[in-house]
């Protein structure tokens, strides 16, 4: 398997742990932490816990669990209320930890509730996606949903520790494990054209004896990335560069209704919209745009809406995403493949006429 990884932000470092099954990891981590007198809670979603219910009580024994329903429409100001009256029922105080046992939504969900408990508490990430294990689960981005857009209320709040086990993506549906290879994508698109190239050459498969080092290469690039603009706040590049595609995407969620779309498809339809806007903008050329959208094709993700949506909506949900400077939308750009890069004179023609060409009415 491969080595453990640090994200390095001094007080607040952690380690990412890799392996094929991690739950005695995990455990020792619940006992050493029960043999201090603090106590452990879970939260998780109810698929997994009917798919991998031995694996759960492997790792936490009879700790408290949560398990709320699956889907964008949990990571709500109600899902967040279900959790915190958890904690409070559950009298988690100041020492205690929250286990994060799901994909994204359970991750940014618990996360958050772990920040704003008491004025933050521990949490850990256990994620049991491809797409958590590669993205979100890394990084101490929290937050949920508001039906203005996505992501619009949270907090940085980093986890203790993160416990990647492949091992729990044996159950995971096939369209789950399609949305996470398009943080995959993305990853070699902004900063490992190398890895791009792979997904070329060969599409990831749950089976494929090469996943467990690309999850490990995703998750070092978007530690270092961390390391450098924890609160994305440089100016140009940093954090935000972990944001292409998902611009775009993050309107399509918003406009088609959540649970429409998994993220991951609406990040595959992104990314074909930020490469035709990178085109547009002169950076790369046709060829390289019709290469990402095999990739993104090839991997069982769409790179155009399944239906249309009204243009004008979409670009309403685009001016209230989190990445807006001073009015003014920004996005991220493909320099080549391999490069990104964040721009914001961006005509407001060339954004339209990208997300025409990938459906939009």
């Amino acid at each position: 398997m491969p080595e453990n990884l640090t994200v390095n932000l001094g007080e607040r470092s952690y380690a990412i742990r890799f392996g094929t099954g991690l739950e005695a990891e995990v455990r020792a981590e619940v006992d050493r932490r029960a043999a201090e007198g603090r106590k452990s809670a879970v939260l998780t979603d109810t698929n997994f816990q009917a798919a991998q219910g031995s694996a759960l009580r492997a790792m936490f024994g009879a700790a408290p669990v949560l398990a709320l329903p699956p889907g964008e429409g949990t990571k709500s100001l109600s899902g967040f209320g279900q959790v915190l009256d958890f904690l409070a029922a559950h009298k988690v105080d100041r020492g205690g930890a929250l286990f994060a046992v799901g994909g994204g939504v359970i991750g940014d969900l618990g996360g958050f509730a772990a920040a704003s408990w008491l004025r933050g508490i521990d949490f850990f990430q256990v994620p049991t996606t491809l797409l958590s294990m590669v993205d979100s689960s890394v990084g101490g981005k929290t937050g949920i949903n508001l039906t203005a857009g996505k992501n619009l209320v949270g907090a940085f709040h980093q986890p203790r520790g993160v416990f990647i086990s492949t091992g729990l993506l044996t159950t995971l549906p096939a369209r789950e494990f399609a949305a996470g290879t398009a943080e995959i994508i993305k990853a070699g698109l902004l900063g490992d054209a190398a890895l791009f190239d792979d997904l070329e050459r060969k599409t990831l498969r749950v089976t494929g004896a090469e996943l467990p080092e690309v999850i490990r290469r995703c998750c070092a690039l978007k530690a270092r990335v961390v390391e450098a603009d924890e609160r994305e706040l440089a100016r140009d590049g940093g954090r935000a560069l972990l944001n292409l595609g998902h611009t775009f995407a993050h309107a399509i969620e918003n406009v088609a209704g959540y649970g429409d779309y998994l993220h991951g498809e609406a990040v595959g339809i992104g990314l074909a919209a930020a490469a035709r806007l990178s085109g547009k903008l002169g950076h790369i050329n046709a060829a390289d745009v019709a290469r990402i959208d095999r990739v993104v094709s090839a991997h069982g993700l769409p790179t155009r809406l399944k239906s249309p949506l009204d243009f004008k909506a979409l670009l309403d949900a685009m001016t209230r995403d989190k990445k807006v400077r001073a009015g003014a939308l920004r996005f991220v750009v493909l320099r080549r493949i391999g490069e990104a890069a964040t721009q914001g004179d961006v005509a407001a023609p060339l954004v339209e006429a990208s997300f025409r060409e990938v459906g939009a009415g």
